[in-house]
């Protein structure tokens, strides 16, 4: 049975179809065009970021902007892969953990609370028709020094931004059935 006889249209009016699609065809842009992303389309998916869930609302996260042109020899420092330089824009994700909600056991919800933030991103960003890839495999320290990104802020990931090139590959995820328990493990 098709989702949406099951769930209908959502409280928006949306079918949710509409964000099963945007979901399926998001994917890890491998290469870039060079057409610059407009200010406004930058400007929604940095808002997609900032009304991101996060715990107790405490938003601790910040979002570096880099834009890349006349940067490359820097951003190489970073990651060494040619999208992430020719990508017009790179999105540095970080954490703040001191300002992030933690549970009673000491588990710190930094991450997690970015990790959203970015998600929101990359969908708003697919619904305009950029494309971007999460990199984490990046120098830390480079990252830091580079960016100047102070003591007791953690980068997390790298989000290059801008019109794909490529086109997707196909994707494997496991079947819901592998992922999903009820009621007990």
């Amino acid at each position: 049975m098709a989702i949406t006889k099951l769930f209908g249209r959502s409280p928006s009016g949306k079918n949710i179809e509409g964000f099963l699609d945007l979901a399926r065809n998001r994917y890890s842009v491998q290469s870039f065009t060079k057409d610059p992303v407009e200010e406004e389309k930058l400007g929604a998916v940095l808002e997609a970021a900032r009304l991101a869930p996060t715990a107790a609302n405490q938003q601790p996260f910040r979002l570096v902007v880099i834009r890349t042109a006349g940067k490359e020899n820097e951003l190489r420092r970073i990651y060494d892969k040619g999208f992430f330089r020719e990508a017009p824009i790179l999105i540095c994700a970080c954490t703040v953990p001191a300002e992030a909600w933690t549970r009673s056991d000491g588990k710190n919800y930094s991450d997690v609370d970015v990790a959203l933030a970015v998600d929101h991103l990359t969908l708003a960003a697919a619904s305009l028709g950029l494309g971007t890839h999460w990199v984490a495999a990046f120098d830390i320290g480079a990252a830091r020094e580079v960016l100047g990104i102070p003591e007791g802020v953690e980068p997390v990931a790298f989000i290059p931004l801008g019109y794909p090139a490529d086109r997707p590959r196909t994707k494997r995820r496991k079947e819901l059935s592998e992922l999903v328990r009820y009621e007990h493990w």
